[in-house]
């Protein structure tokens, strides 16, 4: 799977009338590196498919998009269903790409890229150990690096459109491949009510915003939080930026509610912009 964003095209076009005829540059949003060649007609990739300059210039004048490259053509990564009236695209950065969804990303990309905007969250409840629950998906970052040192990581994504975006990036394919990451499709604020008691030793609690899903915010949803957590476990909850206006309310009810809960501590990690809640 080739997949470029201007990061990558705008390289290739500035060679297009030079002397090299070779180009070292990643194929999958800046995981890996490989050679390409510079040809009169356009770029050549190690798999023998061609992409005319058109189709480079085409990917340079789309920077909040990225393509996948097959049959030596170019396919937008984007999706819309009708149902939600939503869009979806991926967005590149310097670094991991987020998901848009009818264009408001679902990272920080302003100071944090999306990857250390999930290291940010990993470290709040680190060390990540034993049976971890991922209530939303998304683009599967925290549960890619939550697998990293977790027995198993449950991971709960509600949208399948937003894993057809996933399945076509490549900072999410482990997602799809590391055998610790179980995931299954549906509401998590039904799923919890079928997951046993103390099964978890740390939650990521990823919501859309509070005007989006008000219920992954709820009392009732807290306590099944509370309830399938281990003894001693530990829950980062994402709010938003906890010194603005919206995220100093988000945050104000979330605390009352996760206290009536059951948590008996909880944290502000503003480099987070989140909640950590103890049991």
């Amino acid at each position: 799977m080739i997949v470029l964003s201007h990061y990558q095209a705008r390289p290739m076009l500035e060679l297009r009338h030079g002397r090299l005829n070779a180009l070292s540059t990643s194929l999958d949003l800046g995981l890996t590196q490989s050679e390409v060649r510079i040809a009169p007609i356009g770029v050549v990739f190690p798999d023998g498919q061609v992409l005319h300059w058109e189709k480079i210039e085409e990917i340079c004048r789309s920077e909040n998009a990225c393509f996948l490259v097959e049959d030596s053509d170019i396919i937008k990564i984007q999706t819309y269903t009708e149902e939600l009236q939503r869009f979806y695209s991926l967005m590149p950065t310097q670094r991991a790409p987020t998901m848009l969804l009818s264009g408001i990303p679902m990272h920080r990309i302003k100071e944090v890229d999306p990857y250390e905007d999930t290291m940010r969250k990993y470290k709040t409840i680190s060390p990540i150990i034993g049976r971890v629950l991922d209530t939303c998906t998304g683009l599967g970052y925290t549960a890619i690096a939550a697998a990293r040192t977790a027995e198993q990581v449950i991971t709960v994504e509600l949208d399948p459109n937003v894993l057809w975006i996933a399945r076509r990036n490549p900072w999410s394919s482990a997602l799809f491949d590391n055998p610790k990451i179980t995931q299954l499709l549906g509401d998590v604020s039904e799923l919890i009510q079928q997951m046993e008691s103390e099964t978890f030793l740390r939650i990521f609690h990823d919501p859309p915003a509070f005007r989006i899903a008000g219920e992954l915010y709820s009392g009732e949803f807290y306590q099944h939080l509370y309830r399938v957590l281990k003894p001693g476990g530990r829950v980062f909850h994402y709010i938003g930026d906890l010194e603005s206006t919206t995220g100093r309310v988000v945050a104000k009810g979330a605390v009352k509610r996760l206290q009536e809960a059951g948590f008996t501590m909880i944290a502000r990690k503003q480099e987070a912009f989140g909640l950590v809640a103890y049991k």
